[in-house]
């Protein structure tokens, strides 16, 4: 799954969410819930999708961060590092040979993934659909009014 859709799934989740430690631990477990869907992945240019997709996810959460109303920002925010914070075993290992986990963790990381090439039409559209939900939830309360 690519980050930005980890992304978007965080901050709706922050923003629904009680408060910030259950929103990152709600952002974790949709991490892996998300990665036993069937999603995309290609090892052959693995790279070259997730240099841009992580830029792109960095910049998402910036901006959603500043798009969300304080009362509900550090909740919005634990929910997409909840969200993220699986896959930082891809740079860490990119970076420094290693992964910031315990092997078994990885391993069942890995194991649980359902990535096949032809999906990144599904994954686009799992990202459009996460960006559309993540703009309205964070422009309504949790009755449905407006609040921007």
């Amino acid at each position: 799954m690519i980050i930005t859709n980890h992304v978007w799934t965080g901050a709706v989740i922050g923003a629904v969410a009680p408060g910030p430690v259950s929103a990152f631990a709600a952002g974790v477990a949709s991490h892996f819930a998300l990665d036993r869907t069937p999603h995309w992945g290609d090892d052959s240019i693995f790279l070259q999708v997730a240099v841009p997709d992580g830029l792109v996810g960095l910049t998402a959460m910036g901006l959603l961060a500043r798009a969300t109303p304080p009362d509900r920002r550090a909740r919005v925010l634990a929910g997409m590092l909840g969200a993220c914070l699986p896959d930082a075993d891809k740079p860490s290992n990119l970076f420094f040979g290693r992964s910031p986990f315990p092997a078994a963790l990885d391993e069942w990381h890995v194991s649980i993934q359902r990535e096949h090439t032809g999906r990144l039409p599904q994954e686009l559209l799992v990202a459009t659909v996460g960006l559309l939900a993540a703009r309205w939830v964070l422009r309504h309360d949790r009755a449905g009014r407006r609040i921007r």
